[in-house]
């Protein structure tokens, strides 16, 4: 039986053991790294089907990410939001007014709460359900078939305001900052996909989907082994939308087809993408497309932080909205409460597209 969670062999391995092992260590991925390990622990390594394959397309970049310049005339910015939200359901956003010092701010304290000692962060290594702010490697450590190369930094920013003696000191500033900005953004972003919808300004709004915010702070250190596991494995985000700050490391993938396309970061650009719930509000108008992140084979660890909106309310039913259906588009997805939709996303993990399915017609 192997003892080493930085072990490589196979012969008798018990996995949920390593995995457990490793989880109470507490030491996340980045203590790995700071141990001295060259090899990744079995439980990181994915079948080599799963596993990333350079082509053409992400070589050489002939297709690029929508830039949508959000200082450009009202109906240009619609017109453009609304085809890429309709085709590749990403675009990258500039001159948003959120100061490039504040995004630099942000990226620089989750660097810094990363590379805390082990005993510091610890403190906050959770797996429990319902707490403000959490700690861990993967959420779906336990559940998923092979585990990826990050740790995450988990802040529940809304409905109910955080309760900021819970934030780690190194970074509470510039969480609060962080969601002050992204708030105002978020309403900005929810009028455009409204009125490009054909739809009243506040309709988005109204449904609560700016109330239930989530961010994500994730760190991906150097990996050993870059070609033997990633950072994030192919999944949609099941909220309605993200806004997500990446550094300039590079690493975010999207699908195009058969094709993966590399999101190149821009110096004060913001990627944002479509979930799965506003695919299936907009009956499948606005599409959410499986990305997927590298693992860092730089010395320099890769930072991004994602903000998700969600419903706020769980009993609540949602579905295809009335303004969007007729009898030439039909609804395609029932109608669901946000609390079995996010049951059925913690029973199987970032898996691809087959949560949303779950739900059609």
């Amino acid at each position: 039986m192997t003892t080493s969670i930085s072990s490589d062999n196979q012969q008798s391995y018990d996995r949920i053991k390593e995995v457990k092992k490793f989880d109470d260590s507490k030491i996340g991925v980045k203590g790995l790294i700071d141990s001295g390990i060259t090899s990744i622990p079995s439980f990181f390594i994915h079948s080599p089907e799963t596993l990333p394959t350079p082509n053409p397309t992400t070589n050489h970049n002939t297709y690029q990410i929508p830039i949508v310049d959000l200082s450009d005339s009202r109906s240009i910015i619609i017109d453009q939001i609304n085809q890429a939200s309709q085709t590749l359901g990403f675009f990258q956003i500039t001159n948003h007014d959120i100061p490039l010092n504040v995004l630099n701010r942000m990226i620089e304290s989750v660097k810094e709460f990363n590379e805390q000692s082990t005993d510091v962060k610890s403190r906050y290594y959770t797996r429990e359900m319902g707490r403000g702010v959490s700690f861990s490697t993967n959420f779906d450590l336990f559940t998923s078939k092979a585990a990826s190369w990050r740790d995450t930094l988990q802040v529940k920013l809304g409905p109910t305001p955080i309760d900021t003696d819970l934030l780690p000191e190194i970074c509470k500033i510039e969480v609060i900052e962080w969601d002050q900005h992204i708030v105002r953004l978020g309403e900005t972003l929810m009028g455009i996909l409204s009125e490009a919808l054909g739809l009243t300004e506040n309709k988005l709004k109204d449904l609560s989907f700016l109330e239930n915010r989530l961010m994500v702070a994730h760190y991906y250190p150097y990996c050993p082994q870059p070609d033997r596991t990633v950072g994030i494995t192919p999944h949609t985000d099941p909220g309605v939308l993200t806004i997500l700050l990446q550094d300039q490391i590079g690493g975010l993938q999207v699908k195009h087809g058969e094709d993966w396309i590399n999101v190149e970061p821009i110096e004060g650009a913001l990627v944002i993408n479509i979930g799965d719930i506003l695919q299936m509000v907009t009956n499948g108008r606005y599409k959410s497309v499986e990305h997927r992140v590298l693992a860092n084979p730089n010395k320099q660890p890769r930072i991004s932080v994602g903000v998700f909106f969600n419903p706020s309310n769980r009993e609540e039913l949602y579905g295809p909205l009335d303004e969007l259906v007729s009898q030439e588009k039909p609804a395609i997805y029932r109608r669901f409460t946000l609390k079995e939709f996010m049951g059925k996303l913690f029973a199987r993990g970032l898996d691809g597209k087959s949560l949303i399915d779950n739900f059609k017609v």
